[in-house]
């Protein structure tokens, strides 16, 4: 029988090391930090944080938009099996206070900007008995005035150059990454080094990359999306362009002149790039995938991105649970048979070694085209909840993540996101799946964006409730749309409101937050 070989992020970054050390792991404006270098800071770093009296798989948290020194952060955590709970820095200061309290880290490292909210939540965070200002490094003029804070440079220097006297191991966990909260207070995944290479690799798969790839991060590391794709191509070698923030001229600016290679976008930002003007006088030459995840993409949408830039579309889904199912570059025909254009508007097949199943409230499995909850079982599924052992059981069953999601298989084993469980509108006792009346209402030519979500009904329980937002420049009456809608779906689920907005609120992951959105029309 063949032995296990347990491997672990941190051995990664020493292959990495050894094998691609001068070439960029981090690019950041004119700042680059080579795998080697990388590999040296992180154990640097591990050393400091032992130093400080963390043992193996103690947690540390960072707060921190994108920057060089996060990449060090993860990597310290991955070489020495330290635990590393990520915060979202745009929560409110209440919500972070839960994060950081929950995953109890004994280090805290962030950014001076948000000095006034550490000193706001210093009380209440009985667990960190050190900050970490990382400014010192990444440009930051806010150079913070906390009392016993930490310089990240000096921490860094502190420690010995041949790491922690701890490594981690396959079985350790790795990270804890909290969920959007779309269904109540975020709940921390915990993902071991397992799990985390495991992802790792099918990212590096599903994107094809290698050593000459760099890759484009927009989207906040603090989130499993952007981290797992920027460790898939850190998994054979190639490099991750980081920005701070999304803004699609500067990212069409990187394209041409970064070497970027592979984009990782919700579809909203994609059509936020394909609206700019200079997109036609743009070098997409070296460009050969753009990932779009986090949601499924309008069908008129991509058609355009298609006809811009090729066949170079790749569709991932998952959750920070579990990593699911893709559509292949392949995959995508939107000048095929009507069946291959229906793929278009799916989250493709399920990944290799991953098994998707579609069932019943009662755990049975749906037949063929009839809609259910998505479960998965996959090795590169979290564990599990941290210190929520009722979610833990609740989602983790018999070894199946329960998704939350709806949807259905079509006769190629094509996956259909649907909508949330938790969003399908039951209006006079009919199921109405949200996707299908936003993919009507998108199919307009004067709606730039739309979510459909379900309102109070006195008459129907529930009625749907249609937000749009317009193109400049365009005009469309709720009879308008109304009448669109009726021409492409049955009439019991066309919208009976309209909302037209200027914009329509979503989370750090590009989803649309539907949460907040509810509240906003409820009142």
């Amino acid at each position: 029988m063949r032995e296990h070989v347990a491997l672990t992020m941190g051995d990664l970054l020493e292959d990495n090391a050894k094998r691609f050390g001068d070439e960029p792991a981090y690019i950041m404006g004119d700042e680059k930090l080579t795998h080697q270098q990388l590999l040296s800071r992180a154990k640097q770093l591990a050393a400091a944080l032992e130093e400080q009296g963390l043992q193996s798989q103690d947690r540390i948290g960072i707060l921190a938009m994108n920057c060089l020194e996060y990449g060090e952060v993860l990597a310290a955590g991955q070489w020495s099996g330290l635990i590393v709970a990520t915060v979202n820095f745009r929560l409110a200061a209440p919500e972070m206070a839960h994060i950081i309290n929950d995953s109890s880290p004994r280090i805290l490292f962030f950014e001076a900007q948000y000095e006034e909210l550490i000193e706001q939540l210093r009380p209440q965070l009985v667990s960190v008995e050190s900050f970490v200002c990382i400014d010192s490094r990444s440009g930051g003029s806010n150079k913070t005035e906390l009392i016993d804070v930490i310089d990240y440079q000096e921490f860094l220097h502190s420690g010995s150059p041949q790491g922690s006297s701890y490594r981690s191991r396959e079985e350790d966990i790795a990270c804890l990454i909290y969920t959007s909260g779309t269904t109540g207070k975020p709940k921390g995944c915990i993902l071991g080094q397992r799990e985390m290479r495991e992802g790792a690799r099918t990212m590096s798969v599903e994107t094809r990359s290698g050593p000459d790839d760099r890759i484009l991060l927009v989207m906040p590391l603090f989130h499993i999306g952007a981290m797992a794709m920027g460790q898939g191509i850190h998994f054979r070698g190639g490099g991750v362009v980081l920005h701070r923030e999304f803004n699609p001229l500067t990212l069409l600016q990187a394209v041409q002149n970064d070497g970027v290679s592979i984009l990782h976008l919700a579809p909203t930002l994609v059509q936020m790039v394909l609206e700019q003007d200079e997109v036609a006088n743009t070098d997409f030459s070296q460009l050969h995938t753009v990932v779009y995840s986090a949601a499924a993409m309008p069908l008129p949408v991509l058609k355009r991105g298609m006809q811009l830039l090729g066949n170079i579309f790749l569709n991932l889904y998952g959750q920070t649970e579990v990593f699911s199912s893709g559509l292949l570059r392949e995959q995508h025909h939107p000048n095929g048979t009507e069946r291959q254009k229906r793929w278009l508007t799916s989250v493709g097949q399920p990944f290799p070694n991953t098994l998707i199943r579609i069932v019943d409230d009662q755990g049975q499995d749906c037949s063929q085209g009839n809609a259910g909850e998505i479960v998965v079982k996959s090795a590169a599924m979290a564990r599990g909840y941290w210190n929520n052992g009722a979610a833990t059981l609740e989602t983790f069953r018999d070894g199946w993540c329960h998704s939350g999601d709806v949807g259905i298989f079509d006769e190629d084993g094509m996956l259909y996101l649907v909508d949330r469980k938790k969003d399908v509108i039951v209006s006079g006792g009919e199921n109405i799946y949200s996707r299908e009346v936003e993919d009507a209402i998108m199919a307009h030519s004067s709606v730039l964006e739309c979510a459909v979500i379900g309102v109070p009904d006195d008459k129907w329980g529930e009625a749907v409730c249609a937000v749009v937002v317009l193109r400049d420049g365009e005009s469309a009456s709720k009879d308008d749309l109304i009448a669109h809608c009726r021409s492409l779906i049955a009439g019991y689920k066309k919208p009976r409101k309209i909302v037209f907005d200027v914009d329509i609120p979503k989370l750090p992951t590009g989803k649309l937050d539907k949460v907040t959105l509810r509240k906003s029309v409820n009142g």
